[in-house]
């Protein structure tokens, strides 16, 4: 059965890159590199016909979620160089992310959890469940149209929830931004319904290119936004200002490029569009699990609104610094974890509807240490070459060097963060594979509960520069008393956990991290001061990285970490291939 899991970042919900993510397919019957005898109590099967073509499919979705997140992470170095990391880019960082939000608030996180099992399963009415999917449409729809109509109407509101008018930021222009943006929130919706009901017939292709498509979109945009003359007007604001009305529009349409591109491909599949009024017993029987799944997602907006207010209380650029390193901080866990992880995730929901809690906790253990061996020894390089990064990537056109400076500490003192928060998704998979709704609602709760005080004493203790460079330590701080608190809940569901295995993996590796980071910090130091600034960034960072990582790899393989085969597999047979 094709799933998909509601991952719901606990800050920020990415438009465009987590809705790639969460449309790659879940691979039917094995995991990219089969356990070692034993590892999930298994006996050895020979491996189905299918397997090759599985593979490949595997792969081409992963090639779509890289291709996705890079072209959207290019649209954001764009916007940088063509509009600056000021107030103007603040006031659109945080209107875009408006829409993503309140879509996940209606129905986002039922339609990722709950809506493709039961898409399946209703494939075995004497009609193949094209009624109810007929029905599903129907409702959701009249929900999404009213809704994004109530958002559009309430954009005043909705910015003042969000910004400080105390602060740096420009309220005015948030909700220009926002009027042209919000109607985002029918086109998420129908992307990720019809993304559902393609995922149930296994078709995934579309899903997974869709979000390219948008992006390519938003590029062309913020071009055309570059080339025009004269500047974003912060006073007067107008929502006719030329740059203004181009960037929303722009950014609107590459939404609606992408849910119009699944509309062919679902009527091929053999979809009849029809309105259908009325409630499927079905949808009663989720009812309370989709509330609970609503409720993990508004928790988890609280600890974002509480951000974006601490970040626009400081100086001008802090939530577009947040926001480009937090997308930063995502990229190796979009492209390195997901794609590692996606094929275990059915295996362990199989398992849980087995009931079979020894398979289960040998899948975890075994997803938590491929984590633990692609994940840590980059998150340790990330942190010497982040100072890097900012000034190589973001002093193009109007981007200034301190900005970038700032944006690269920022993803720097984050770093330490991403096994924690690749823990932490994959704990909350485990729980939904369980039909345990309330469990990861609870913990989002207590990860709020500590975040919220520490956010505050960000602008206490800190000038208004360095904000964002706290707000950041506080999201890392975050991820790891949630990942604890995960691991602990999980212990006392399933019993042991196999943690010393986990354990052993994490010590070996944090070696191995603290050697490549000697070796790259060492490599830094024989770069000449002499290179104007971009270069000197763009020569460190790739030396540093290199030196990092295959000083960090190598040492793990010397170690023969066995967990790490699955990527230097990969890798072989690319390179075989070549």
């Amino acid at each position: 059965m094709g799933s998909r899991w509601p991952v719901a970042d606990p800050d920020v919900l990415r438009p465009y890159d987590q809705l790639a993510t969460q449309v790659m397919p879940a691979i039917k019957d094995a995991p990219l590199v089969k356990p070692r005898p034993g590892e999930t109590g298994e006996q050895e099967v020979a491996a189905p016909a299918q397997a090759p073509s599985i593979a490949k499919s595997s792969g081409r979705m992963a090639i779509a979620s890289l291709i996705s997140r890079i072209t959207g992470f290019a649209w954001k170095l764009l916007l940088v160089a063509a509009i600056g990391a000021k107030v103007e880019n603040d006031s659109f960082n945080v209107a875009n992310t408006m829409p993503n939000i309140i879509f996940e608030l209606l129905m986002g996180g039922v339609l990722s959890s709950l809506v493709v099992p039961l898409l399946v399963r209703s494939q075995d009415d004497k009609d193949g469940g094209e009624a109810y999917t007929q029905r599903l449409v129907t409702v959701a729809g009249t929900l999404l149209v009213v809704g994004t109509a109530i958002a559009v109407f309430a954009a005043p509101l909705i910015t003042k929830l969000y910004v400080d008018d105390k602060g740096q930021a420009n309220p005015d222009l948030v909700t220009a931004f926002a009027y042209l943006l919000l109607p985002q929130i029918f086109f998420y919706g129908v992307f990720a319904l019809l993304s559902a009901i393609l995922n149930a017939k296994h078709i995934f292709g579309p899903t997974a290119w869709a979000p390219v498509i948008n992006n390519l979109v938003v590029i062309f945009t913020i071009l055309v936004v570059w080339i025009m003359p004269g500047d974003i007007s912060t006073n007067p604001v107008s929502i006719t200002d030329p740059k203004v009305l181009t960037l929303g529009l722009g950014v609107t349409a590459g939404i609606v490029a992408q849910s119009v591109l699944l509309i062919p491909p679902l009527l091929r599949s053999g979809f009849k569009p029809k309105w259908r009024w009325g409630i499927d017993k079905r949808m009663k029987e989720f009812g309370g699990l989709a509330l609970w799944t609503v409720g993990y997602v508004a928790v988890s907006q609280v600890g974002y609104t509480i951000t974006t207010r601490v970040l626009t209380s400081g100086s001008e650029g802090g939530v577009t610094a947040y926001s480009n390193a937090w997308l930063l901080f995502q990229l190796p866990y979009g492209v390195i974890g997901v794609s590692l992880l996606t094929a275990i995730m059915p295996r362990m929901s199989r398992a849980a509807a087995d009931g079979d809690h020894k398979k289960l906790i040998g899948d975890l253990s075994y997803a938590s240490r491929i984590s633990t061996v692609t994940l840590l020894p980059i998150s340790a390089v990330m942190t010497v070459v982040g100072g890097s990064v900012g000034i190589a990537l973001f002093t193009l056109g109007k981007g200034r060097i301190e900005d970038a400076t700032r944006l690269g500490e920022a993803l720097a003192i984050s770093a330490f963060a991403l096994l924690p928060y690749a823990l932490v998704m994959l704990q909350m998979r485990v729980f939904y594979a369980m039909k345990d709704a309330r469990t990861p609602v609870l913990i989002m709760i207590v990860m709020t509960v500590v975040k919220v005080p520490l956010l505050y004493l960000c602008p206490a203790l800190l000038s208004p520069d360095n904000i964002v460079l706290g707000v950041m330590m506080v999201n890392g701080l975050t991820f790891v008393v949630g990942a604890i608190l995960g691991q602990v809940w999980l212990w006392v569901t399933l019993g042991n956990l196999r943690s010393k295995r986990v354990l052993g993996v994490i010590l070996f590796t944090v070696v191995a991290s603290v050697l490549g980071v000697g070796a790259a910090w060492l490599a830094g130091q024989v770069v000449p001061d002499s290179f104007g600034p971009t270069f000197h960034a763009w020569v460190k960072l790739l030396l540093q990285t290199i030196v990092g990582i295959v000083v960090s790899f190598g040492v793990l393989m010397a170690l023969k970490v066995e967990e790490l085969k699955p990527a230097t597999a990969r890798i072989t047979r690319l390179i075989k291939r070549r």
